[in-house]
C-alpha cells in the first residue's frame, strides 16, 4: 500500500508538471483586418511560436470593433489602424489605448487614366483625388512631390485643393469618392489611389506613375500600429509581437507578397 501510495504520488507530480509544461506558452490574442493585417500575423505565428507565444487572430470587418475588444480586455492587441485614426477614437470613445510599433503603410500611387505620362502633362488635365480630408492631403502631397503643383506652406496632412498655392499646368482637381477612383480612371487623365484601394481595383503598385517616398510625411504618419492597452505596453510577450512583426523574416514576407503595395515602415 505505501509503495502504491508512493507510485500515484509520483504520477501525480509527473501529470502536474506535465500540464505546467503543456500551459507555459502564453497565448496571445490580435485583432485585426484580414488584408494584409491578418495575412502578415499569420506568418509571424512560427516565429512567435519560437518564443514559447501561440498567436491567435481575430478578424474584423469594421475599425470600431477591434478597438473596443482591446480596451475591454477581449484582445491583447489589435494591428489594422494607423495613428492619426487611434488618437481620435481615444479622444472620442475616452480609451487609453497606444502603439508600441509601426508595422507597414499601404502607399498612395498616381495611376493613368487617359493620359499616361507625367512628364508630358498637358494644361487642364483632370486628377482625381480621394474626397476625405485626410486621403486628400496625401494625394495633394504626392502631386507636390512629384511636382506637379506647389502647397501653401503649413498646409500639410490637412491640405485640400484650396491649399494649392501653385498650379502651373492648371491642373482640375476632382474629389470623388476614394473607394471610386479605379473606377473613375476612364474618365480622367490621372488619379491618386490608395494602396488597398489599388489592390482591390486590380491595379498594381508597381505600374505606378509615382508613390509616396518611404521617408515622406504621410509614409510616417499613416503606418499601420500594433496598438495595446497603455497599461500593459510593456508586457513581455507583446514586447516579443512587436520585434517578430519588425523582423527581417515579417519585412520579407510583405515586400515579396505585395509587390509594393505594403511597404514595411523603417
Amino acid at each position: 500500500m505505501k509503495f502504491n501510495f508512493m507510485l500515484s504520488a509520483v504520477l501525480m507530480g509527473a501529470c502536474v508538471f506535465a500540464a505546467s509544461s503543456v500551459s507555459s506558452a502564453a497565448e496571445v490574442k490580435v485583432g485585426a483586418s484580414p488584408t494584409p493585417h491578418a495575412e502578415i500575423l499569420k506568418a509571424a505565428i512560427p516565429l512567435m511560436k519560437e518564443k514559447g507565444h501561440d498567436l491567435k487572430i481575430i478578424e474584423y470587418a469594421d475599425y470600431v470593433q477591434p478597438n473596443m475588444a482591446l480596451d475591454a480586455g477581449e484582445l491583447d492587441a489589435n494591428y489594422f489602424q494607423h495613428q492619426p485614426y487611434l488618437t481620435d477614437f481615444n479622444k472620442e470613445k475616452g480609451t487609453k489605448l497606444v502603439s508600441i510599433a509601426a508595422v507597414h503603410y499601404e502607399p498612395f500611387g498616381i495611376y493613368a487614366g487617359k493620359s499616361s505620362s507625367l512628364k508630358d502633362i498637358k494644361n487642364g488635365a483632370v486628377v482625381a483625388v480621394p474626397n476625405d480630408t485626410t486621403n486628400e492631403a496625401r494625394a495633394l502631397l504626392l502631386l507636390q512631390e512629384s511636382g506637379l503643383l506647389k502647397l501653401k506652406d503649413g498646409a500639410g496632412l490637412s491640405a485640400t485643393r484650396r491649399d494649392i498655392k501653385e498650379n502651373p499646368h492648371k491642373l482640375k482637381i476632382e474629389e470623388i469618392e476614394a473607394a471610386q477612383l479605379v473606377r473613375s480612371l476612364p474618365d480622367v487623365d490621372f488619379a491618386a489611389i490608395n494602396g488597398n484601394y489599388a489592390i482591390l481595383g486590380g491595379l498594381k503598385v508597381k505600374d505606378a506613375l509615382a508613390t509616396e517616398p518611404a521617408d515622406s510625411l504621410a509614409a510616417a504618419t499613416y503606418a499601420n500600429i500594433l496598438a495595446v492597452r497603455e497599461a500593459e505596453k510593456d508586457r513581455a510577450e507583446l514586447k516579443d509581437l512587436a520585434e517578430v512583426l519588425k523582423s527581417e523574416a515579417v519585412r520579407s514576407f510583405i515586400s515579396s507578397t505585395y509587390e509594393g503595395a505594403v511597404v514595411p515602415s523603417k
